[in-house]
């Protein structure tokens, strides 16, 4: 308790994570950010006023008015961005994302420049190696959510194949936060038992394919993206940085010769604590993961070399 959280973007997502940190109460103050005028102003109040009855009451929840507002926080959590519409091209969101997310850090570096950033908007993992450029800071303190919500959506799976082992099954998803994610049925266990004991490699297929289509199962259902589950999972990397848990989770970080890559950001096994990323963990991949790992690192630098062209890092 005692710490300052900042949430940049006020949509479900954004808003979501305001109330799961408001009710586990890790936290001193939330002050919530939206360009939509009104907008963070009214949940701020909503999630304020539902700390009635939570046993963490003295979680306290702010609007920002101008980014100014955001200031002095211990962490800071960009949802801001917008969805692909209409004949949108990849480049275009891109491009469009890309700009938000600029105008955004360079105010996170102004008014809580000591924060470490945790990155949610999409394309994800480029996203967070944007921000990376943009700042100079240590790699240690921008961090991408991605195998944290990834690896809950390959649990739930696992769980909904077996009927058993809720709350005991572990995870672990690298990669990109996209297609091209590699969900690792070998480094999985329900309590101590090996995934691949219990489940047969036909069901490991079906499980590794509803994961990588987790979001967009949820869209077909809602016409959105899903927002309680990547709430859920900014909230656990929260807690564990604000609480020094030194926990073992997978997330979009900047490498500098791990897994024989540098300068992309990419998800990776981590752990964190204070001061985000304490290290990385490096485990040993089989001749086929190495190659769908370089298929995902390649997509990756697809869009930072769109980046390039476009002259985003020049200004």
């Amino acid at each position: 308790m005692g710490k300052k959280v900042g949430i940049i973007g006020a949509g479900a997502v954004g808003a979501t994570t305001a109330y799961t940190l408001s009710m586990m109460g890790v936290c001193k103050e939330i002050v919530l950010f939206d360009i939509a005028e009104g907008v963070a102003e009214g949940k701020a109040i909503d999630i304020g006023q539902s700390n009635y009855y939570s046993s963490c009451a003295g979680t306290i929840v702010t609007a920002a008015k101008t980014p100014a507002d955001i200031k002095d926080c211990d962490i800071v959590v960009i949802t801001a961005g917008v969805p692909r519409k209409g004949d949108m091209t990849r480049e275009d969101l891109l491009m469009i994302n890309a700009k938000i997310i600029k105008s955004v850090t360079q105010d996170i570096m102004k008014y809580s420049p000591n924060a470490i950033i945790i990155s949610v908007s999409n394309p994800l993992d480029v996203m967070t190696y944007a921000i990376h450029k943009i700042t100079g800071w240590e790699s240690n303190r921008v961090i991408g959510m991605a195998g944290a919500l990834d690896g809950s959506r390959m649990a739930y799976q696992i769980y909904k194949k077996l009927g058993y082992g809720a709350g005991q099954t572990g995870s672990l998803v690298i990669g990109d936060h996209g297609q091209n994610m590699i969900p690792l049925p070998q480094q999985v266990k329900i309590g101590a038992v090996p995934a691949t004991a219990v489940l047969s490699k036909k069901d490991m297929e079906e499980i590794i394919e509803r994961t990588k289509n987790g979001g967009a199962e949820i869209v077909k259902h809602l016409g959105t993206s899903g927002y309680y589950a990547p709430a859920r999972a900014i909230a656990y990397m929260v807690e564990a940085i604000l609480t020094d848990a030194d926990i073992m989770v997978s997330c979009s970080v900047l490498l500098n010769g791990e897994y024989g890559y540098r300068d992309v950001s990419v998800g990776v096994p981590v752990i964190l604590g204070k001061n985000g990323v304490k290290k990385i963990v490096e485990i040993s991949l089989d001749k086929e993961t190495s190659a769908k790992f370089k298929i995902s690192v390649e997509s990756i630098k697809e869009g930072i070399d769109i980046l390039d062209k476009n002259n985003f890092f020049d200004d």
